[in-house]
């Protein structure tokens, strides 16, 4: 019980700030190209709980990725609908990725006292709680991030291709938007996908933000998903 509740208060504010920015820039970009709805439902706030899905979080904290409640946007009020509107898918990996570079920062400059952490579960409370915590939120935006281009409707890299692709195309590609998350599942738990091509590259985007503290990345992760 003492090592869980270590790890959750390590992993919750990074978590929470990841999937509460990630859904904030969808509908501060959606405003910005002229779509109120996301402010006049309330969404344009940091609180987390206006944006937390249970299951979601749950699998964040648990799996390494997850969801919150997407911010509705209502493409009608949107100046210049599919150009707008990969703006505005875009900016939720956008915020992400620029959470893991803030992270990052943290780890090479705002906690000199990051070490390479010993691989058993006693290290977490000996070790610094800003340098776990900033490579824990390094690592869960580079995921977020890259999760969410995944070219796969209502992922926000299917939003894009909806909105880029001629309307031919784009119509067949949103005959499957129904299906998108069971085809997300299928192709995580299903495939050999997740551990073949997209937890290598998460691993080289967080090695380049890292630098010479990928190991404190790693060792964090290795740590808090331990079973």
């Amino acid at each position: 019980m003492h090592d869980f509740l270590l790890k959750l208060s390590i992993m919750l504010v990074p978590a929470l700030l990841a999937v509460t920015f990630h859904e904030v820039a969808h509908g501060y970009a959606a405003e910005r190209c002229g779509d109120p709805t996301a402010r006049l439902l309330g969404r344009l706030t940091l609180n987390p709980l206006r944006h937390l899905d249970p299951i979601g979080t749950l699998a964040l904290l648990l799996l390494g990725f997850g969801w919150a409640r997407a911010v509705p946007v209502n493409p009608g009020n949107l100046r210049r609908s599919r150009h707008d509107m990969v703006l505005v898918a875009l900016a939720g990996p956008g915020a992400n990725l620029a959470l893991a570079i803030f992270c990052a920062l943290c780890l090479r400059f705002g906690a000199p006292m990051a070490q390479p952490l010993p691989a058993d579960g006693h290290a977490l409370a000996f070790a610094e709680p800003i340098s776990l915590m900033a490579a824990f939120g390094l690592y869960i935006n580079v995921i977020l991030a890259l999760f969410n281009l995944l070219p796969i409707p209502p992922l926000d890299g299917g939003r894009v291709l909806l909105n880029v692709l001629p309307a031919r195309l784009a119509a067949g590609l949103q005959r499957i938007e129904p299906f998108g998350l069971l085809l997300i599942v299928f192709l995580i738990f299903g495939t050999s996908l997740w551990q073949a091509f997209f937890a290598p590259l998460v691993m080289r985007v967080v090695a380049l933000l890292a630098g010479p503290y990928l190991q404190v990345v790693v060792h964090t992760v290795q740590l808090l998903f331990a079973r």
